[in-house]
């Protein structure tokens, strides 16, 4: 989302739902190829396949496992437990990648739900903003939960949620490093 600069390098886009900061087709063109992977949910095929060649597209659902080439990666829920920008019904997902020997897990847009209270990655990308997913305090308290060696707060400073909480985010995590990048 927001890209500015059209590459066409993307090998694969994983996208976790069909909002715009999630799904941007004008974003995905600037990085796409003619050999380029969408891995998304029901809700974006059609658009997807808009894009790439039908073949190329892979829907998932949530709580699943799967491998694209030599990609292996799970999918777990990501939805919100009280608001209605996200809810489970949707079956949107977030991403457990396993890539260079490494682990990534990507949650999405979602509240601090049970179904990931478990996952075991090496970096964790996590949503703090607060509105349409957790804020930062219940985004800390999911980071001290997992086991991650680094954790990178997302979904924060340009939609909703101020820059200040990535640093607010930062001062609550413990014995994990902890990324904050801010523009």
């Amino acid at each position: 989302y927001n890209i500015q600069k059209a590459e066409h390098d993307a090998d694969y886009i994983f996208c976790t739902h069909s909002h715009y900061d999630h799904f941007s087709p004008e974003d995905i063109e600037k990085v796409k190829n003619d050999d380029t992977k969408i891995i998304t949910v029901e809700s974006s095929k059609e658009e997807a396949i808009k894009l790439v060649n039908s073949e190329n597209v892979l829907i998932v659902e949530p709580d699943k496992e799967y491998v694209i080439d030599d990609i292996k990666f799970k999918t777990t829920y990501a939805y919100n437990k009280t608001k209605n920008f996200h809810p489970k019904n949707n079956r949107w997902v977030g991403y457990i990648i396993s890539f260079d020997g490494d682990i990534y897990y990507i949650a999405g847009d979602t509240d601090n739900i049970d179904e990931i209270q478990d996952v075991e990655c090496d970096v964790a990308f996590i949503p703090i903003g607060g509105t349409y997913t957790m804020d930062y305090k219940e985004a800390s308290e999911l980071a001290n939960a997992i086991k991650a060696k680094k954790v990178v707060p997302t979904h924060y400073g340009l939609i909703v949620g101020d820059l200040s909480d990535g640093e607010k985010f930062k001062n609550l995590v413990k014995e994990k490093e902890v990324e904050v990048f801010i523009k």
